[in-house]
């Protein structure tokens, strides 16, 4: 006669590997630990790849090239960003037709609290450096293409323009509550 069965446990994680064996071959993607969707324990962390072809932040912040204060200073101001603008929208066909024109919606306090905090943002760093985190977190270029942009085309104006965006992506996590003054100051001085 068989043994007789024991219970086992069936807790099952842990055991499923979830990411991604095949990436297309122009892919750039980057291993990063995020709270775990299916846990049942708060606080559980999985690792996921995320791409980071076209996200010049995340591609810094996977180098290890900004720290987390500052990425995350750079995400708010992306967030702040795509709340406060209020261009060209895609039509919705979901609402009835009457003569082509559209009325505008009203602003919500969440747009008008965003944009207020962008105004500070433009204030705090500048006209100059203003226009580089516009360029770089809004429209996504390198810093190649901002120096084409700019006509100066040397790797010292690279350099400068990665400098720079740095010392704005520290002011932005300064803004926004990331990091304290201190902290800036010491990353200064260890950076020099």
């Amino acid at each position: 006669m068989a043994g007789a069965r024991r219970n086992k446990s069936y807790r099952l994680t842990g055991i499923y590997d979830r990411r991604s064996r095949e990436v297309p071959f122009n892919a750039e993607v980057a291993e990063v630990e995020v709270d775990n969707p299916l846990a049942l324990d708060a606080g559980e962390k999985i690792v996921a790849v995320r791409s980071i072809r076209g996200d010049p932040l995340g591609r810094l912040h996977a180098h290890h090239q900004i720290d987390e204060a500052q990425y995350r200073g750079g995400r708010a101001f992306q967030n702040d960003w795509e709340r406060g603008e209020r261009g060209p929208q895609a039509v919705d066909p979901t609402r009835e037709y009457v003569d082509g024109t559209r009325s505008r919606e009203p602003v919500t306090e969440d747009q008008r609290r965003a944009v207020l905090r962008l105004n500070r943002v433009e204030r705090e760093l500048g006209t100059d450096g203003a226009a580089l985190v516009h360029d770089v977190l809004v429209l996504g270029l390198t810093m190649d293409q901002i120096g084409e942009r700019r006509a100066v085309r040397t790797q010292r104006w690279n350099d400068y323009f990665a400098r720079r965006f740095r010392e704005c992506l520290d002011r932005l996590a300064l803004i926004y509550g990331f990091a304290t003054e201190g902290r800036a100051q010491r990353a200064k001085q260890r950076s020099k």
